[in-house]
């Protein structure tokens, strides 16, 4: 069997030297995920450092490791200037080599789930490799790229951004046939200062594009002008419920558990079950499924293919808790949080058929002078759709402060000392939503009601 890395494809993608030849049948930044055939690649971040750990990869049936700093007492090491280059050049030289369609997602919002969308599209058409979780940035996409088979006919990358400047160099990375940006919205304003600073670090996606490739851009979006002035000469295709889209959501039927979507995509009309509620879900379906046309592919059989899609943990994944009187549902969001995806999930809340619904809410970071007023402006919707608010962190407080007195469950100073709070008051019968930005780490409250499930009387 063809390796995906051979000795010599290394040493031409990244410039080094190997000390005793060796090939790779994967890519691994972490050993506790290696798997034997792996290339370990030794990053320095912060407070890691990898090359501690080469011995360890070694252990577990590393083919070897790329490194910038000697290691005694190790053999099969490429050594390299700097690994997380070395890294950047090996997906690069991945792109480079490969015959597969790149579709490349970017967006303040959905932008990890319209990717899982895209994949379950496109693996009906052949076979696709894609980013795992949200491996968006500086070193996601890279080893996205350099993990990609041979064979594959299609990729999906993401790329995500924090600061101004970070998506064009990705975006030339990943040379993407089709670029889609899901959404411009108020996340990271605190380091970019403004949308449109947002939307223009967005359209810079487009930078990257082939030569004849397709932006993909959301119709609706108050900032749409603006992408597709950015746009220029690419070929544009649109998202969103206006007539004049090229997929257009012309409607759903709602429930608890999905909703029924109706859409036309390119022209021609298509229904399919979305087995993940809310209005946002069927948008990232539509945006999904117009990427896929821009790379002509059957629409019906595209749009059937997503009736087997699942959100993620973290992203909207849905579970039934046991607990020692019955079951309470679960609606996981706790990997992110902002204004338009706090609101989106509320509304899905709102949608479950339960005895009460609660909101566990945790800071939305990175929102600089905007963040108090951004947090008190949720009161409405958690009013709409939540029976108890229990929140954490200091910008939540002027959420919960601005709630009915009636809606307070409490607030508390972080996640861990809220999760126990939530998981005291939850009952059987309850829909609680737990959701924030990642570095509110609401995930300890996911966990902490996952062990009293698992602890409690079926």
């Amino acid at each position: 069997m063809t390796r995906l890395w051979s000795a010599l494809d290394l040493l031409e993608a990244t410039g080094g030297s190997i000390d005793a030849a060796f090939g790779a049948d994967g890519v691994s930044i972490d050993t506790r995920t290696l798997r034997p055939g792996d290339l370990f690649v030794a990053l320095v971040g912060e407070g890691r450092d990898g090359h501690a750990f080469v011995a360890d990869a070694m252990a577990k049936g590393a083919a070897g490791a790329m490194v910038h700093r000697t290691v005694p007492g190790v053999r099969h090491l490429l050594q390299v200037d700097d690994t997380l280059a070395g890294l950047a050049r090996m997906g690069g030289f991945s792109r480079v080599r490969s015959a597969a369609k790149v579709v490349a997602v970017t967006g303040s919002v959905g932008k990890t789930t319209t990717k899982e969308m895209l994949r379950t599209i496109l693996s009906g058409f052949g076979r696709t490799h894609a980013a795992e979780a949200s491996y968006n940035n500086h070193w996601g996409l890279p080893l996205t790229l350099a993990r990609m088979p041979l064979d594959a006919a299609y990729c999906v990358a993401e790329i995500g951004m924090n600061h101004a400047g970070e998506i064009a160099p990705l975006a030339r990375l990943a040379h993407p046939h089709v670029a889609v940006i899901t959404t411009v919205e108020k996340a990271h304003i605190g380091y970019l200062g403004s949308i449109e600073a947002i939307a223009d670090e967005k359209a810079s996606i487009m930078t990257g594009l082939v030569t004849g490739g397709v932006a993909v851009l959301p119709l609706d979006s108050p900032q749409f002008p603006r992408l597709r002035a950015a746009a220029g000469t690419a070929h544009v295709m649109t998202f969103g419920t206006a007539p004049a889209a090229t997929g257009r959501l012309v409607g759903f039927e709602a429930d608890a558990d999905g909703s029924v979507v109706l859409a036309e995509i390119g022209g021609r009309e298509v229904r399919f079950r979305l087995n993940a509620p809310g209005q946002h879900m069927a948008m990232n379906a539509v945006a999904a499924l117009t990427a896929a046309h821009a790379f002509g592919l059957d629409r019906g059989a595209a749009a059937s293919t997503l009736e087997a899609f699942a959100p993620l943990g973290g992203r909207g994944a849905r579970r039934r808790l046991t607990l020692p009187r019955g079951t309470a549902l679960l609606l996981d969001e706790s990997y992110n949080g902002n204004g338009a995806s706090m609101r989106a999930a509320l509304e899905v809340l709102a949608l479950q058929p339960a005895t009460r619904r609660i909101a566990v809410l945790g800071d939305m970071l990175e929102l600089g002078e905007a963040g108090p007023a951004e947090h008190a402006a949720l009161a409405a919707a958690v009013a709409r759709s939540a029976d108890l608010l229990f929140a954490c962190g200091p910008l939540m407080r002027h959420l919960y402060d601005a709630v009915p007195p009636a809606l307070r469950g409490a607030h508390a100073a972080d996640s861990a000392a809220l999760a126990p709070i939530v998981a005291e008051a939850v009952a059987a019968g309850d829909a609680i939503l737990v959701k924030g930005s990642l570095g509110s780490r609401m995930k300890r409250v996911v966990d902490t009601l996952d062990t009293i499930a698992i602890e409690g009387p079926a």
